[in-house]
């Protein structure tokens, strides 16, 4: 049993051209790259609610009670004007709260405290719970006279 090849009659070895792009090596190439982006994605943006508004816009308004957390110099923390140990963070948010999770934190630090430090408060409030943080500072903005 012979198969011909081409459409031509007469026998012989020429084959025709096929003049179409095989796509689906590069289909394959695409889909990869995309999984490679999807996964690589969200690594790559930070994961830390904080609200940082800009030094030239004006003051948000403050809740009628705003709950502050206070970072002091020698890295005791304070929910209110109460000191509390750092194990009892939680308890003492959910109290001053009423445990609604939602409401904004008010975090504040004196100028001596560390970055690191300041990230370690601010991980134990996400650990709590309290997603909306925002970081307290003093108005430095100049007044036109």
């Amino acid at each position: 049993m012979a198969a011909r090849l081409g459409g031509r009659s007469g026998g012989g070895d020429d084959l025709e051209v096929n003049h179409e792009i095989n796509v689906t090596p590069f289909i394959d190439v695409m889909l990869v790259l995309l999984i490679i982006f999807m996964v690589a994605a969200p690594l790559a943006t930070v994961d830390l609610g904080v609200d940082l508004p800009a030094s030239a816009v004006e003051p948000q308004p403050r809740p009628d009670k705003p709950v502050f957390v206070t970072v002091k110099p020698d890295l005791t923390i304070a929910v209110g004007e109460d000191i509390i140990p750092r194990d009892t963070l939680s308890g003492a948010l959910d109290a001053a709260t009423k445990n609604n999770k939602d409401e904004r934190i008010f975090l504040r630090a004196d100028k001596v405290v560390s970055y690191g430090d300041l990230m370690e408060v601010m991980n134990l409030l996400r650990n709590a719970g309290y997603l909306k943080i925002a970081l307290v500072g003093l108005d430095g903005r100049t007044s036109a006279p």
